[in-house]
């Protein structure tokens, strides 16, 4: 019978003790998911785009009812410490200096999909859900669509809706911020702006 390798899932403790060590450095572009460390794709342009449009409507939607935090880590569980592209995180008077948010002070958190999209909702939102974020949308480009998923449960989220341009949507903590779609989607691919 052959012994079959058995791998080695890293700590989010085993994790920042790489970083405080220099072995990973805020320029690596990785992620801890299910104790492995992940390395994230580069960032597109309609995809920086979109970010930078989530960033700005729910600033300005939001104001003092909660921090918009972009591609900052949040702690799920002794083994993962995903990067989401916009997370909405509860307000305290020490901006997360004291430590990362974990799953209460997440109101929601955000994924921007291109080339990402398969890995981001089977493997990502899964692991939201399992830790209880209550809801996490996916902002799916080359759909030109937004996923929300809510209710989540220990195997990923029981409710997911889809919204196209013309529509609102508010996250469940915030009921009162209202978004239309358009605003947080990028314009259309096309050709490139002179």
């Amino acid at each position: 019978m052959a012994a079959v390798p058995e791998r080695w899932r890293f700590t989010v403790d085993a994790y920042q003790r790489l970083a405080a060590a220099g072995i990973l450095t805020e320029d690596d572009r990785v992620e801890l998911v299910d104790g492995e460390i992940v390395r994230m794709r580069p960032i597109g342009d309609r995809h920086m785009a979109a970010v930078n449009r989530c960033n700005r409507a729910f600033s300005r939607a939001t104001g003092e009812g909660a921090l918009v935090s972009v591609q900052n880590p949040v702690d799920l569980d002794p083994y993962n410490e995903p990067q989401p592209d916009v997370a909405l995180l509860r307000p305290r008077d020490d901006d997360y200096a004291r430590g990362k948010p974990g799953p209460p002070d997440l109101l929601l958190v955000v994924e921007v999909a291109d080339a990402s999209l398969a890995y981001d909702r089977q493997t990502k939102l899964p692991r939201y859900a399992a830790a209880g974020v209550r809801e996490a949308w996916l902002l799916d480009l080359e759909a030109d669509a937004l996923e929300v998923h809510r209710e989540p449960r220990p195997d990923g989220y029981a409710l997911l809706r889809r919204y196209r341009r013309g529509e609102r949507v508010s996250p469940e903590a915030l009921p009162a911020v209202a978004l239309a779609v358009e605003d947080l989607l990028p314009p259309a691919a096309g050709p490139a702006a002179p």
